[in-house]
C-alpha cells in the first residue's frame, strides 16, 4: 500500500516556475514507477512526465524542456520543477504511482493516486 500527498500548488504568472512534491508513505516506495498527470476543468486526466525505478524519465511533449522530475529515494519524494508556466498548465496536479512496465502514460498502469494540487498559470 503507497500513500501520496502532494503540495506545492498555486498561483503564478505565466513565465513562472513552481515545484510540486508528492509525498509517499509506505515501504515499497522505491520499486514503483511515479507519474505527475493533471486535469484541467472539463478536460480527461493527461499525462505530464513518468520516472521509472532506474531514472529513465517520460514527458509529455507539451511539457519537455520545461517541466523536470525527480525522485529523492531517502525521502520518499518524487518533485515536479515547472519552469516558464504558460496559462495553459493551468489545471490539478496529481502524483501517481505504478508499474515499471507497460504504457506509462496510461492512468490505468498507476495504483495509487494523491488527492491533487491546484496549479492555477494566470496575469
Amino acid at each position: 500500500q503507497v500513500q501520496l500527498v502532494e503540495s506545492g500548488g498555486g498561483l503564478v504568472q505565466p513565465g513562472g516556475s513552481l515545484r510540486l512534491s508528492c509525498a509517499a508513505s509506505g515501504r515499497t516506495f522505491s520499486s514503483y514507477a511515479m507519474g505527475w498527470f493533471r486535469q484541467a476543468p472539463g478536460k480527461e486526466r493527461e499525462f505530464v512526465t513518468n520516472i521509472r525505478w532506474d531514472g529513465l524519465v517520460y514527458y509529455a511533449d507539451s511539457v519537455k524542456g520545461r517541466f523536470t522530475i525527480s525522485r529523492d529515494f531517502a525521502k520518499n519524494t518524487v518533485y515536479l520543477q515547472m519552469n516558464s508556466l504558460k496559462p495553459e498548465d493551468t489545471g490539478v496536479y496529481y502524483c501517481a504511482a505504478g508499474r515499471n512496465s507497460g504504457s506509462y502514460y496510461d492512468t490505468n498502469n498507476y495504483n495509487y493516486w494523491g488527492q491533487g494540487t491546484q496549479v492555477t498559470v494566470s496575469s
